[in-house]
């Protein structure tokens, strides 16, 4: 596919999606420089922002400024927990606000996300709006329709070398590993 480099593009990665899509189907965690390369393919990026939740943990800080080094603007909120133990945390809501609101400045809107609850927004950003809508996730945890709503799905799984971090091995690789042991 042809990129045509005059496009303006937005990245929006829903962390969380893809941190747990990577940990449970290949024990490893994503590179999101990898992701922020892809989304943008040589094209002008506008705006690139990473939407996570806070976990109170350690680690966090130094993952949100590693993040922020590569060129994402963090947008963080607390993680929420009822009174029954319960927790959540998305941004869905968040995302589609944003896309929203700066799809007029855009030509692209990049979703890193397989959630399907994003069906009607990018619906709503090709049909409202005119933006071209491309979605980067990993096919085996990825919403079907939504790789078919998009204008172009990029499958993280095709690639697993380039879109998980290279300290990490497959859980696949692992678990075989383990059998032969």
């Amino acid at each position: 596919m042809k990129v045509n480099r005059e496009q303006r593009v937005g990245i929006f990665v829903d962390v969380q999606n893809m941190y747990y899509s990577a940990k449970n189907a290949y024990g490893a965690k994503v590179n999101f420089a990898s992701i922020l390369k892809e989304g943008a393919r040589g094209r002008e990026l506008v705006r690139a922002i990473a939407y996570v939740i806070k976990a109170d943990i350690k680690e966090e800080k130094n993952f949100f400024d590693a993040l922020e080094k590569i060129g994402y603007e963090v947008k963080a909120k607390d993680l929420q927990v009822f009174a029954g133990g319960a927790k959540k945390g998305d941004w869905d809501i968040g995302i589609a606000m944003d896309t929203i609101g700066l799809g007029n400045k855009l030509d692209v809107i990049v979703i890193v996300s397989g959630d399907g609850d994003f069906i009607p927004l990018v619906k709503h950003l090709q049909i409202s709006m005119g933006c071209r809508v491309e979605v980067i996730a990993f096919g085996q945890s990825c919403s079907g329709k939504l790789k078919e709503e998009a204008d172009l799905f990029i499958d993280m799984d095709t690639d697993k070398r380039k879109f998980l971090m290279s300290d990490n091995k497959p859980r696949a690789f692992a678990e075989q590993k383990e059998k032969t042991i």
